[in-house]
């Protein structure tokens, strides 16, 4: 009963995973709480995770990270590429996949994806590329680049804790590099030799055309004989009809109308709405329609522009809609419309729920935009100008960051435990405020892991992980334990598209172990084989790195399928040679 119990929690889980609609971290919570009501887990047990070293150690690297970025030594790393890139266009993908991937194997790959996505997008301009021939190869370094290092992912983090705790001795901290820079270099030359066949090229247009704004923005002008004159803007009888008023040139003058600006005769109103909506009201509303206008020219003017923002991880955003965030209040920014991989809204936007790598087109003063640029919650996409704002607290994190590394791997002390002083160091320094070191922890990620991490115990201790680990014994034995791993990598990659890398390398392990020990073979390298299997998935776009790339791109689907397909085999085929050399069976 009980093993039938977890396998459908663990079924429901994941179909809440893929759906997305609630929060990963409130599947986990509940799943950690229908796991204590049926007695399976006790509290102590379900809650053992959020206690383990490797949600410490996970939690300095979010600090050291937003460190490097807050001091601008990130900024200065992707400078370094633009100059790079302009001495030797023809090694271009090779520059930057380098330096995503080494970035990638100390940082979270998520967050080294949105770093580097400004900078390249500068560099392909520079050049006159489409950025879609190279923001897909910054996702797959991103995510290739994590396979070096016990910190490279989340997802190493936490199998590497699981692992430990299972009596299997912890992975060193260059332990896996031999496999993960032979698969980094595979993935750098099949990108290299195939990207022109296989990325699409899709030319850059202007914001207008991009967001499809055309069909949407009319200009008006005020008759004499209006009942609109008087009336203010944002209480007139256009905005209760549901038209937007963007601008107001008034006496040839552009401007952005306030909460207390006043229609008046002659003014010509730049308005988002539906044109046939606006032709039905025309008459009553005293109004003459222009719906032929260059609309980048109407929405923008001296002081006033239009910008492509990029939504972060680490945005206050995530998982919240603009009204809720007080979006135009915040950054007094008006949204013209969202992205969203490829399908565009621009209607009751303050009601969307914003995600990940979700694009907004965003309309106001110029010093207002540049205001962004020392924001966390986005980034500007078509502006990159580095910053070194603190360069010596930046040196001396980087330094703080690397000793704390040499000082974990050398056994001198736990890792957890070097890099939480480093951590604390960074802090103390002022080279991150204490606010935003509490904000640059992805909360979410670690109660997800935590959480995880003791589904895994509920499977073991249930004998639900046992009775999946004997029907895979079963029918795949007569095969040998080779084909019994690759039949673990294959599942892992598999579940990696509705659910999370760490969660699914989470769920997988302890049946990867179990079956290890009834066959009599070592249980390490099948540990091995499935942590770092969750980081070689690039068929779908679904990891959060390709999402960051997805709408800067302007990808489909179909492209990533394309291009990630016969990757992914060979960086499976190769892990399967690998790790029974480097941890025999």
């Amino acid at each position: 009963m009980e093993i039938a119990l977890v396998l459908a929690l663990l079924v429901v889980a994941i179909f809440l995973f893929s759906w997305e609609k609630i929060g990963v971290d409130v599947v986990t919570l509940f799943l950690l709480v229908a796991l204590i009501s049926f007695g399976i887990l006790s509290p102590s047990e379900a809650f053992a995770g959020f206690g383990s070293d490797f949600i410490v150690l996970l939690a300095s690297i979010f600090i050291i990270s937003a460190a490097l970025q807050e001091t601008g030594i990130l900024d200065l790393l992707g400078s370094r590429l633009l100059k790079m890139a302009r001495m030797h266009p023809a090694f271009l993908i090779t520059y930057i996949m380098v330096g995503v991937g080494f970035t990638s194997a100390f940082m979270n790959n998520t967050t080294v994806t949105a770093i580097f996505i400004a900078p390249v997008i500068a560099v392909a301009r520079r050049l006159n590329m489409s950025p879609s021939k190279l923001l897909m190869p910054v996702a797959y370094a991103s995510i290739v680049g994590g396979t070096c290092t016990i910190v490279g992912t989340s997802t190493n983090i936490a199998v590497n804790g699981y692992i430990d705790k299972a009596g299997l001795g912890a992975l060193g901290f260059f332990e896996i590099l031999p496999v993960g820079i032979v698969l980094f270099i595979i993935s750098l030359i099949y990108m290299a030799l195939f990207s022109k066949r296989l990325l699409p090229d899709h030319k850059e247009e202007s914001l207008a055309e991009e967001f499809h704004l055309k069909e949407f923005v009319s200009e008006v002008v005020i008759t004499p004989e209006s009942p609109l004159i008087g009336q203010q803007i944002f209480r007139s009888n256009l905005s209760k009809m549901g038209f937007r008023i963007l601008n107001v040139i008034r006496d040839g003058h552009n401007f952005l109308p306030g909460d207390y600006t006043v229609i008046k005769e002659n003014d010509i109103l730049i308005i988002e709405g539906q044109l046939e909506d606006l032709l039905q009201v025309k008459e009553t509303s005293g109004i003459e329609i222009r719906a032929d206008i260059l609309i980048d020219k109407a929405l923008q003017a001296e002081g006033i522009r239009l910008a492509e923002v990029l939504v972060t991880p680490q945005s206050d955003f995530v998982n919240t809609s603009l009204k809720n965030a007080s979006f135009r209040q915040k950054y007094g920014l008006v949204v013209l419309a969202v992205n969203r991989t490829g399908h565009t809204f621009r209607e009751k936007l303050g009601s969307i729920i914003l995600r990940t790598g979700d694009t907004l087109l965003v309309q106001g003063a110029a010093e207002k935009i540049n205001y962004l640029k020392a924001s966390r919650d986005v980034i500007i996409m078509d502006d990159f100008r580095p910053l070194l704002y603190k360069r010596r607290k930046g040196v001396l994190t980087l330094c703080l960051f690397v000793s704390a590394i040499i000082v974990g791997s050398l056994g001198w002390m736990p890792l957890s435990a070097s890099l939480l002083l480093a951590a604390l160091l960074v802090v103390i320094f002022k080279a991150l405020p204490l606010e935003k070191a509490h904000e640059a922890i992805d909360w979410r990620l670690l109660i997800l892991i935590g959480g995880m991490a003791a589904f895994g115990t509920a499977m073991s201790k249930t004998g639900a992980a046992e009775w999946l680990s004997n029907i895979i014994i079963h029918y795949m034995e007569p095969l040998g334990p080779i084909a019994i791993m690759a039949g673990f990598i294959i599942l892992t990659v598999f579940l990696t598209q509705p659910m999370s890398n760490a969660a699914a390398a989470l769920v997988v392990l302890p049946i990867a172990i179990l079956t290890a020990n009834t066959l009599g073979v070592d249980p390490k390298p099948f540990a091995v084989a499935v942590m770092l299997s969750a980081s070689v998935s690039l068929i779908t776009p679904f990891e959060p790195s390709c999402i960051m790339v997805w709408g800067p791109g302007k990808y489909k689907f179909k492209d990533f399928f394309r291009a990630g397909f016969f990757l992914t085999i060979i960086l499976m085929a190769v892990l399967l040679l690998m790790i029974p050399y480097f941890w025999p069976l």
